[in-house]
């Protein structure tokens, strides 16, 4: 039988230590007294129309959905938090070939990003420079019922990238 003072000692580090896990929805990376965040259009450093307009309402629209912070869509010195992104890459590559036409049949959208998340002072309190996304797509080749599919692909990737990101700025896993 164990003295009960050598079973606290045995468990202390236990309950001390405590298990990694947080509370849900508190944000590992904001300040914990930041109530706004404002996330301003994400720059465009490629050739691509409108991806950051998909990739910034794409964040906007998690934050909102999975926080409880006032999101500011656009800049704001008042905000106690802004999140900055960039699309800094976007490509498009054919996979497969249809032999019958000649013409590529499948296509991988590649898209790269970063983020930086920044107090009111501007001083950086989290970032991540190389989020990379991929999205699969096909091509019609019936003209009748053309569908260019890159815009749906690239607002696919832009969910996929919001989930993540916003993921990683509260869990931090």
């Amino acid at each position: 039988m164990i003295p009960r003072w050598a079973a606290s000692l045995l468990l202390a580090p236990l309950l001390l230590g405590g298990c990694g896990y947080h509370a849900v929805n508190r944000a590992v990376h904001l300040p914990s007294n930041a109530r706004t965040l404002a996330i301003p259009a994400f720059r465009n450093n490629t050739q691509s129309y409108h991806t950051e307009a998909a990739f910034t309402q794409a964040v906007i629209r998690e934050f909102t959905d999975r926080t409880s912070y006032h999101i500011i869509s656009g800049e704001d010195s008042s905000a106690d938090a802004t999140l900055l992104g960039t699309i800094t890459s976007y490509q498009i590559v054919p996979l497969t070939y249809d032999a019958a036409t000649g013409q590529s049949s499948s296509f991988l959208v590649t898209i790269t990003a970063s983020l930086k998340l920044v107090d009111q002072r501007g001083q950086t309190i989290w970032q991540n420079p190389n989020y990379l996304f991929r999205q699969q797509y096909e091509q019609s080749q019936d003209l009748a019922s053309f569908i260019q599919e890159d815009s749906a692909a690239t607002h696919r990737l832009a969910r996929d990238f919001a989930d993540s990101a916003v993921a990683d700025i509260l869990e931090s896993w």
